[in-house]
């Protein structure tokens, strides 16, 4: 528990990583490569940021590569934060 409150529920992606079907209903409406993690080796060998791929590839690359979503990703019912992002976190629990 938070102390502003909020009770998280942990999903470790790599030992429970996010099925296709799951990451389409996540970012329902969001584009799914501003959830991409630029730091990740993939990410950076393939250049996603010169040549960023496809909507449906982003979600087919992160399905496969759980290291890809960029962390923390934090949901509450339609909304997503991912990465740090305080102030969005915040709102967020709000």
């Amino acid at each position: 528990m938070l102390k502003q409150g909020a009770t998280l529920i942990d999903r470790d992606l790599g030992r429970q990583p996010l099925s296709e079907a799951e990451l389409k209903r996540l970012f329902a409406g969001r584009d799914p490569r501003d959830f991409l993690n630029p730091r990740n080796e993939l990410y950076r060998r393939l250049k996603m940021k010169e040549h960023p791929p496809s909507a449906r590839e982003a979600i087919r690359l992160m399905a496969k590569e759980p290291n890809l979503i960029r962390r923390p990703l934090v949901v509450r019912g339609a909304k997503a934060v991912a990465g740090y992002d305080e102030e969005a976190l915040l709102d967020l629990i709000r």
